[in-house]
């Protein structure tokens, strides 16, 4: 079951050409034209909610991330081939693995 909020997000992305993005801001302005910023921290939560059941795709700088932890400007799309379908826990994880690897 949906939210009003995750209708309009993937209604808009149905919308758009395969692998492009919208901006939270339009999702908020076509819900309430006047007020709109007061929606934003309930479509990110809810944008957060799609990402997780692998809905939507969030994006920081044109690239996926992972729900759970990215902070700032973001914006969404609908799932790509090739798209992450997990995140590390932490970037340092990574790179210390990866020079255990070397060892």
């Amino acid at each position: 079951m949906t939210t009003p909020i995750q209708d309009t997000i993937l209604s808009q992305l149905a919308g758009v050409p395969a692998g492009k993005s919208i901006d939270p801001m339009s999702v908020a302005k076509a819900i309430q034209p006047e007020r709109w910023q007061r929606l934003l921290g309930h479509i990110r939560t809810d944008a957060i909610e799609l990402a997780k059941e692998g809905k939507i795709v969030i994006l920081r700088h044109n690239k996926p991330a992972n729900p759970e932890k990215f902070r700032g400007v973001y914006r969404l799309r609908l799932p790509m081939e090739g798209d992450p379908t997990s995140f590390p826990d932490d970037v340092e994880d990574v790179a210390d693995a990866a020079g255990d690897a070397e060892d």
